[in-house]
This record gives structure tokens, sequence and C-alpha cells, in this order.
């Protein structure tokens, strides 16, 4: 476990309009503002569509982290994540997870981590700045090179 006291800096209320990209919308408010690190408490809205990880199939390795993803279209969302800085590429790394229900099969639900999606008439979100410590995603090769969280320093190795 790791863990750190953090210094809020500023919050924005942020709304995405019909037909944007949900990820170049909120990495160009970041950059507008400065914001390098940062969490979303919680954000809702409708995707027209969306690329969540995930299969339809049976898990090969159920301990690797899974880099397959499934389509979703028309969905209602409740979502939040953290904002930290990718120092290998010098640039946000969101780390976004949601919970949506498909609007064609009776709000049937999918929950997962986020990696596409297009906004359908609004998405709402809270975004509050961390201004210290400084919050990296370094990845980490001995661990299927999936980015950590750290927390101005470099993570500990797991054992």
């Amino acid at each position: 476990m790791r863990a750190a006291q953090f210094s809020r800096g500023r919050e924005f209320i942020f709304a995405i309009d019909h037909g944007e990209d949900f990820f170049t919308s909120l990495e160009k408010l970041c950059a507008e503002h400065g914001i390098r690190a940062g969490y979303i408490p919680t954000f809702i809205g409708g995707f027209s569509s969306a690329k969540l990880v995930g299969t339809c199939g049976p898990l090969e390795h159920p301990e690797a982290p899974l880099w397959d993803h499934v389509e979703v279209k028309t969905l209602e969302v409740l979502g939040g994540g953290t904002l930290a800085w990718d120092t290998d590429r010098d640039c946000l790394a969101p780390h976004i997870h949601v919970s949506a229900g498909l609007k064609a099969d009776s709000a049937d639900g999918r929950t997962s981590h986020l990696l596409a999606a297009q906004v359908q008439f609004i998405a709402e979100l809270v975004i509050v700045e961390v201004t210290d410590p400084a919050l990296t995603r370094p990845r980490q090769p001995n661990l299927f090179d999936v980015p950590l969280l750290t927390f101005g320093q470099q993570p500990q190795r797991p054992r």
C-alpha cells in the first residue's frame, strides 16, 4: 500500500458537448489551464460510443492485465478517475473508470476502464487539481508494463 497527503489546487466544472471526443476535450482543458495532476471525483453524461477494457471470451491469463476492449453504443455513464503525468511520454495520463447503462438493452450495465468515448448530448465533470505532491504514472516493466500512480517519488517495485 502507498499513500500521500496532498494539497488541492483549483477546481473546475467542465462540460463536454455533443459530438466531442471525451479524452481530447479533457486533455485540452488540462493543457489550457496547466493541470498536470488531479482527480475527477465524479462525472455524468451520455456517450454515443465508447471503448471499454473487456473481452467476450475467456481470459487467457487471469492474473495479467487485459489490454483487449469491447465497443459499446448509446450509453448513460457515471465515472471518476485520476489525472497524473506520464513522464516517459511527457503528457497527461488520465485513468478513468465508468459504470455505463446501455440504453438499447434495458439499461444493461458495463463497468470498466474507459479507453475512448464520443459524447452524446453532454458530459459534466468536476476536476480538482492536485498541486503537491507531483502525481506521475510510470510504467512497471516487471508488472506487465502497467502504469502505476506514484506520489512525487519512484514507486516501490512489487515483490
